[in-house]
Order: C-alpha cells, then structure tokens, then sequence
C-alpha cells in the first residue's frame, strides 16, 4: 500500500517554478531512504499547487527519520521558491477557472458570497494513502472537514 503525504503551496506556482520543483521532486524521492536504505518514492506536483509523496510500504515504511528528511527538503523548497508549504490554513477548491487557493479568511468571503456552497469541491490534504486521492481527496463542501470548521 502507497503511504502519501500532501503538501499545498499558499498560491499557484509558476509553470517555470513547477517544472524546476519536479525536476527537484523526482531527485529527493531517488535518494530518499529509511535507515540507509532506498525507499520505494516516488514525487509528484499536481495542477502547480500541490506536492505528493509516496512511499510503498510493502517494500519499506518511511521512519521518523525519513519524514524529517522530507520536511528539510521541503522547507529548502519553501525557502528558494518563497512559498508556503506548512500553512494548513490556506485551503484549495475547484472554481470555475480550475483549482485555487485562499487563505482562512478568503475562504469565509467566498462562502458567505456564495462562489463557494455546498456543492464546491475542497481538497482534503490529510488523506493518506494513494487509493484516496481518487475518491477522497476532492470532495464536495458539504462532506468535507471543512464543513465542520466553517460552521
């Protein structure tokens, strides 16, 4: 089974700061080990807002130590493209234009206008296993956590 873990950017990345942080992704899950051995990885960004981790658990399970690599190698991403990565109060919804991202309060707005209801897919990045991104992971409003803190 495929343990992931989502990052999601505070704003949109470039295509050209996309291209470059998957050139970057795809080197740290080559390299990325647990006790001095290779992990099963793999790394991938998604609609330039989201970075996916994975790690086959059948083969190895990523340790503390592992997890802790990762989040260095994040913090240099967060750090040489200025964007946030950490902040889990910006969060993603599929609008007209495609996927978009607001922070807490920018959220509350677009609720209470409506351009975001019941009905408006939200991303949920605390699933944790791959077979969730396909059904779990965008969600209406209504059946999302985010129903819970926006009451």
């Amino acid at each position: 089974m495929k343990r992931i873990w989502i990052y999601q950017a505070d704003r949109i990345l470039t295509e050209q700061e996309s291209q470059q942080i998957s050139v970057e992704l795809t080197a740290f899950a080559e390299q990325w080990k647990v006790h001095g051995k290779p992990l099963s990885a793999s790394a991938e960004l998604r609609d330039n807002l989201f970075i996916i981790l994975k790690v086959d658990e059948d083969v190895a399970a990523a340790s503390g130590c592992s997890v802790d690599s990762s989040v260095r190698f994040l913090k240099g991403i967060e750090e040489k493209y200025h964007v946030q990565l950490f902040d889990r109060m910006q969060f993603a919804y599929k609008s007209v234009n495609g996927v978009a991202v607001v922070n807490r309060s920018g959220f509350e707005k677009l609720l209470a206008a409506g351009e975001i209801n019941d009905h408006t897919l939200v991303f949920d990045n605390t699933i944790t296993y791959e077979h969730q991104l396909e059904n779990a992971w965008a969600v209406p409003f209504k059946e999302s956590w985010h129903k819970r803190l926006f009451a």
